[in-house]
């Protein structure tokens, strides 16, 4: 998809059955657009969504059954109150639940008998996701789907998204900016940047190989293979190494001294990708 200032691809992005995959990525790299053309919103200039092998073809919008979605924006009719609006919209889903938008409302402490106008932006976030799962979809899409919620009612949503997940069956495809979100509902990371995937990878897996090394060593380090990022500061040298298994026998090699290595949260892990602008660079110089 193309704009005056903006690009958004090529990219290619598959997402399986019963998985959380966080899509993460600084403000303009693309994320919001990118779930726009997965749900029709904005039609890109070439390539194609496809859904459990199904087109997401807007002049048969069938598919949309299996497919929840929450934006940035809660398109409700504000005039009305939260239940007449899931009641308007509980016509267009055969599967829609009404004992589930009760069971998740009170779960999340949302009062369905207040006007749209009069909700909080959180609570229109809190409306928007009773919405999306009324029906059971099998796929949720979810642009900053805990934006605006206190730490409590945001926990709270991480654990319906879970249980959903753990079901088996169900996905979640999702935009954060609150990466402490990924340490508890994320099995797969997505990363954008300026429109284009710079990194795509299981969160096992980057838990396993991005390390955080301190070691002293004199004189020239040279290339370290694995680092994206090295800092040293009288003769104390700070790596960070998206490949760990590979950097420490190197840093073995150099002799280095004092060799401290610690894990790295998803939290750290997205921070670097996103500062450094790389993937799995297989080597770095020392700056």
């Amino acid at each position: 998809k193309s704009f005056p200032r903006f690009d958004l691809g090529p990219i290619d992005i598959v997402v399986e059955p019963g998985c959380a995959t966080g899509f993460i990525g600084p403000n303009g790299s693309g994320k919001t657009t990118t779930l726009y053309c997965m749900m029709g919103l904005l039609r890109p200039e070439s390539g194609s969504v496809r859904f459990d092998g199904v087109l997401n073809d807007l002049n048969h919008p069938e598919w949309k059954h299996h497919v929840g979605f929450v934006g940035d924006q809660q398109p409700f009719h504000d005039p009305w109150t939260g239940a007449v609006n899931l009641r308007f919209l509980s016509g267009f889903y055969p599967s829609w639940s009404d004992s589930l938008v009760k069971k998740l409302a009170d779960r999340i402490d949302l009062d369905l008998d207040r006007r749209v106008r009069e909700l909080s932006a959180g609570n229109k976030v809190k409306l928007g996701l009773v919405a999306a799962l009324a029906y059971e979809p099998r796929l949720l899409l979810l642009d900053e789907p805990t934006a605006g919620l206190d730490p409590v009612v945001r926990t709270e949503v991480i654990d319906i998204l879970r249980d959903l997940v753990g079901e088996g069956d169900r996905t979640v495809f999702y935009s954060t900016h609150v990466l402490s979100d990924l340490e508890r509902l994320a099995d797969r990371l997505v990363f954008l940047n300026d429109g284009r995937i710079s990194l795509e990878s299981d969160t096992e897996t980057l838990r396993q190989q991005w390390r955080r090394f301190t070691f002293r060593l004199d004189g020239s380090v040279g290339e370290i293979q694995g680092v994206v990022r090295h800092r040293t500061e009288g003769g104390v040298h700070q790596v960070v190494s998206s490949d760990g298994d590979a950097t420490a026998p190197q840093l073995g090699v150099l002799g280095a001294a004092d060799v401290q290595v610690s894990p790295m949260s998803l939290n750290d892990i997205a921070i670097e990708v996103m500062t450094t602008g790389n993937d799995r660079p297989e080597t770095a110089e020392a700056v």
